[in-house]
């Protein structure tokens, strides 16, 4: 697959998946958390999540450095992590080909 091939292919990838850990932990697992008060989901998402930001995190910093991103870029991309939706923001933005400075 493309996608694999290249190492801004990796961090589209990583983007999704981080992104969708991040939505599973607020519309699924904190609402069983605190509404049902099942706490296992959560701690098991959330494990999974805090491991896939550290890396898109790291993934963003190492690409930002290898292909000389502007320093707002390198900001959006990591502003993105943290805001629900971003990181699909930030793959139609900031990671597709066509868009790279």
């Amino acid at each position: 697959m493309e996608l694999f091939k290249t190492q801004l292919g990796r961090l589209r990838l990583l983007a999704f998946i981080e992104g969708v850990s991040f939505l599973l932990i607020l519309f699924v697992t904190m609402p069983l958390k605190y509404g049902l008060q099942m706490g296992e989901p959560n701690k098991i998402v959330g494990m999974a999540h805090g491991v896939l930001f550290i890396l898109y995190v790291v993934a963003v910093i190492q690409i930002s450095m290898d292909e000389q991103w502007l320093k707002k870029k390198t900001f959006l991309a990591l502003l993105a992590s943290i805001v629900p939706f971003g990181t699909f923001w930030a793959d139609k933005k900031l990671f597709r080909t066509e868009n790279i400075e």
